[in-house]
């Protein structure tokens, strides 16, 4: 019986560093502000004119088809998580294929934002499973920082969101013990303008006028209290979901890797399922939101420090913009 295993994970994150301090000047906010609400001490902006979000994915992509110990031509499908591409149309999985010589293969593109990964990765591992592909390329990749309100009216997202890359390659093997588990999928569009951006919108009579980007409809949109208490309430569940579908407990996970949307979702859902600190991993301290790209993040630097051996159970759960909200459970 075939079953996805991640056989390589890499990352990318841009070279500036943006703290607290450097957006206290941009805003009426301070250091102490966001960490209490947020964790962020600092995230990574883009450089325009280096960084693009298929650079960005090119180069997380480069490092994880190395660490799976396999050459670029041994991928045979590339999906792409993203809401923020490099273009309109087409989407950034056409654009990483070329960038990595795959010309011919296929590429799908995913925008389910925060959960956008692990929707991605559900796919991946569908498709392995049913033999039709053995080599998938599972990319996160955004630039965020270009979309952000940056002044007082903005603040409440603008801390928290940033830029970045990670990527996995998911490889089919019929060894037992090891794979993809279970992969788990929801969505309630009620919220749906919750959280998005509004603009540019094809049912608009005109796409882009000055009236609209005046009305400030192509910056981020957020319900911070909204999203926080389903975000707690769906990351709960959806972990839960995957733990009963396997016959696991929460004490079973090693690692638990959850969308680094904000420090206090991730200390509360730590907190109601009895998790240690070493059983759950995050960086959003350091990097901020960077939506997709979280967890492909996560999971490359919790390899790079030891922090997954062969054999440990990992949950990874994400909620977000939709409202959206997934969780898989892996054997490594």
């Amino acid at each position: 019986m075939l079953k996805s295993i991640v056989t390589g994970a890499g990352h990318y994150l841009p070279e500036r560093v943006v703290t607290n301090d450097d957006l206290s000047e941009m805003m009426n906010t301070n250091d102490k502000w966001i960490v209490e609400r947020t964790g962020i001490h600092e995230r990574r902006w883009f450089t325009p004119g280096v960084d693009t979000v298929t650079s960005m994915a090119k180069n997380a992509s480069i490092m994880a088809i190395k660490n799976a110990g396999i050459e670029n031509k041994a991928i045979d499908f590339i999906i792409f998580a993203t809401i923020t591409p490099d273009y309109f149309i087409p989407g950034n999985g056409v654009l990483l294929q070329r960038e990595l010589g795959l010309q011919g293969i296929g590429a799908l593109d995913v925008r389910n934002a925060c959960s956008g990964f692990l929707y991605a990765l559900s796919v991946a591992d569908q498709f392995i499973k049913t033999g039709m592909y053995k080599n998938i390329l599972v990319v996160g990749a955004e630039i965020q920082s270009s979309a952000l309100n940056k002044n007082d009216e903005g603040r409440s997202s603008a801390v928290i969101f940033a830029d970045g890359a990670g990527a996995v390659v998911c490889s089919a093997t019929e060894e037992e013990g090891r794979g993809i588990l279970s992969t788990h999928l929801h969505a309630d569009g009620d919220f749906a303008e919750e959280l998005y951006v509004k603009d540019p919108g094809s049912s608009r009579e005109v796409r882009v006028s000055q009236e609209l980007i005046d009305s400030g409809s192509f910056n981020l949109s957020m319900n911070g209290n909204t999203v926080f208490k389903h975000a707690v309430l769906r990351f709960k569940e959806v972990i839960e979901e995957a733990l009963a579908t396997n016959n696991l407990e929460s004490k079973d996970i090693d690692l638990l890797i959850p969308h680094q949307a904000n420090l206090r979702i991730s200390q509360y859902i730590q907190n109601k399922m009895d998790l240690r600190d070493d059983q759950v991993f995050n960086n959003i301290m350091h990097y901020g939101n960077t939506t997709a790209a979280t967890i492909p993040i996560a999971i490359s630097e919790s390899i790079q420090q030891n922090k997954i051996k062969s054999g440990d159970l990992v949950c990874l759960a994400a909620f977000g913009s939709g409202f959206s909200w997934a969780s898989a459970i892996i054997r490594w």
